[in-house]
Parts: structure tokens; C-alpha cells; sequence
């Protein structure tokens, strides 16, 4: 009778040998391995250990994973629902999707570090080229101080700041180019109700107060408004109560609809007692009741440059620190001279 030897080569080490020698996962080994995403330097250094101890050789599926560059840009922002937050998604979304990359959307929901902490950590755990952050409000700038600077990242907002390479919109000259055109209207000055900002004072609110003090006129204090509509529409019937108000800048379309709403149903007349102007050029800012003053932001246009800016940092390139575009004033129907 034939009888098989027990056969005592020691077989060679894999991925799940090395993880629990190290004490950590497989995909923390396989992260290490690729190089792909973020990983702490303590457990990358207990991989390379355990790798060392064990004498482990990657399979050439592993060396293939090695040598293959990652294909995933990521997007961080605080919202994907609003319009502007959405155009800017699906301007990045289309320009990559050209270049052969897939995009995945992580939100922020707040700017609390946990909620920060956790979402980042969901976009860390994948195979990244790359990332964008939406720094329109303050889950953005959190998220986006939290990036290891190893990986090539790209932030999009209004305003220029010092970091990393931006695609801002130049919000504080379209901002003034507003009140100007409002103040040449024959208007004493101009209110301004404004939507919650992503620091201190946003583009909007610093060019409208610049713009102010350039002209030696009365600059008012800035009403607060939320994101939604109806807070424009409780500011609308409270701004109808003053006489003194005849012009009022808003933070974005949305609002000005609801002030709109507001200071009709309190009586005022848009724009024969007061005019109303907008920002971003929503699409339904052309159908609203009167048509509205607004500024044309090329929200997609401003996501395609930030991917431009994030596809040279992968290519191993120097992108100039700032891509920036001035937004168009659109005048409409909701504006005219002050009542005589």
C-alpha cells in the first residue's frame, strides 16, 4: 500500500499572516501594501515588522495592486443637495468621469470633530488619487484640516486662502459690483442678508461692506439668515417694517425669494419700494415673481477647474495655487431706483 508522506514544507506567509502578526486588519495590510490611501505611522511601521519577521513575499496579485495607480477621486462637502454645492459636485464628477476616474461623495454633516473625524476616515479607507474638499462652510474647512498632506488634495470656495492649490469664484468683486450697481440706482445704501458663512465673514458679505465704505455710505449690520427659504421669508416681513430699507442684497437666490415673499405679504412692492438682488443664479431665479437681479456663479465650470488643479498634483505636477473666476452680475426685474 502506497501512503502519502506528510508533507512538512512550512507554507509561505500570506496577507492574514502578516495582519495578525501585527495585530491589525487585512485591508490595513493591504493599505500599507498599496500605498493607496492613509495610514497611521504605528500601524504602518507593526506591518513592515511583521512583513520583516515573517520573510513575506506579495503575490504577483499583490504586486499588481502595488503597481497599479488608483482611479477614485474623492469629494468631501458639507451638502449635495443645494444648487451650488450640487453643480460644483457634477462638474468635478463629469471632468473626471472623462479622464477615466470614478468619484465617490462623502458628506460632512456637521463640523463637530467626531462627525469631521469619522467621514474623513470613510474617505481615507479608500484606494485614493486623490481629493476635494468643498470649502463653502464650516464642515468643509474641517474636514479639509484633517487630509494627510500626502495625499494630492484640492479645495473649492469663494474666498483665497493659504494651503492647498483652490478654485475659488471671486464672490467679494461680484459682491461690490451688486452694491455699486445699487447705489447708482439712487439708493442711500443696502442691506444685507446673509447666509451662514464656512469662517468669520465670507466673499459676499466682505465685498458688499467694501463696497459701502468705498462710497461713504451707511453700512447697516448684517441679518442672519439659514439656508432654508422661510428664514428669508420672516426677514422679508421684519425688513418691511423699516422705512430706511429699499435695497437689500442676499446671500443666495433661496433667500431672496423668501425676503421677496416676506415683503409682499407685508405689504411692499418688489421693486417699487424695495429692490431685492440675489446670488448664484438658480434656475428658477429667472421665473420668480419679478424676475431676479442676480449673479451668474458657473458653479460646474468652478468644478472642472478644481479637478484640473487635482489632475496636474497626481500627475506629480506644480498647479498654481489659485483658479480664479469672476462671477457675472445678471440684472433683472427685481431692481429699480429707490421710491422718488
Amino acid at each position: 500500500m502506497l501512503r502519502a508522506m506528510p508533507n512538512n514544507t512550512p507554507k509561505p506567509p500570506v496577507i492574514s499572516d502578516v495582519a495578525r502578526r501585527a495585530g491589525v486588519s487585512v485591508p490595513t495590510v493591504s493599505r500599507v501594501l498599496n500605498g493607496a490611501a492613509y495610514v497611521s505611522e504605528e500601524k504602518r511601521s507593526k506591518v513592515m515588522k511583521a512583513i520583516e519577521e515573517l520573510d513575506f513575499r506579495p503575490s504577483a496579485a499583490a504586486r499588481a495592486l502595488v503597481a497599479r495607480q488608483p482611479k477614485l477621486i474623492a469629494v468631501i462637502a458639507g451638502n449635495t443637495s443645494r444648487y451650488g454645492y450640487a453643480e460644483t459636485i457634477r462638474g468635478i464628477e463629469e471632468s473626471a468621469r472623462g479622464a477615466g476616474y470614478t468619484v465617490s461623495i462623502t458628506v460632512v454633516e456637521s463640523a463637530e470633530d467626531e462627525i469631521v473625524a469619522r467621514a474623513v476616515s470613510l474617505v481615507l479607507d479608500q484606494p485614493l488619487a486623490g481629493v476635494v474638499v468643498l470649502k463653502f462652510d464650516p464642515p468643509g474647512v474641517a474636514a479639509l484640516h484633517r487630509i494627510p498632506k500626502s495625499i494630492p488634495t484640492v479645495s473649492i470656495s469663494g474666498v483665497r486662502e493659504v494651503g492647498v492649490p483652490q478654485a475659488v469664484l471671486a464672490e467679494a468683486d461680484a459682491a461690490a459690483e451688486v452694491v455699486d450697481y445699487l447705489l447708482g440706482l439712487g439708493h442711500e445704501t443696502v442691506q444685507h442678508v446673509r447666509v451662514p458663512p464656512s469662517r468669520k465673514e465670507d466673499g459676499r458679505t466682505t465685498g458688499w461692506r467694501r463696497a459701502l465704505v468705498a462710497h461713504g455710505a451707511r453700512v447697516p449690520v448684517p441679518v442672519d439668515a439659514g439656508w432654508e427659504p422661510e428664514s428669508g421669508r420672516e426677514i422679508g416681513r421684519a425688513l418691511a417694517a423699516d422705512p430706511a430699507v429699499t435695497a437689500v442684497f442676499c446671500g443666495n437666490d433661496e433667500i431672496a425669494m423668501g425676503v421677496i415673499r416676506g415683503l409682499t405679504e407685508a405689504g411692499k412692492s418688489v421693486p417699487g419700494d424695495v429692490s431685492v438682488v440675489g446670488f448664484d443664479d438658480h434656475p428658477l431665479a429667472r421665473m420668480w415673481t419679478p424676475p431676479l437681479t442676480t449673479v451668474d456663479q458657473d458653479f460646474a465650470g468652478l468644478g472642472s477647474r478644481a479637478y484640473g488643479l487635482l489632475e496636474t498634483l497626481i500627475a506629480g505636477g506644480k498647479p498654481k495655487k489659485f483658479s480664479s473666476e469672476r462671477p457675472t452680475v445678471i440684472i433683472r426685474e427685481s431692481t429699480a431706483p429707490p421710491p422718488a
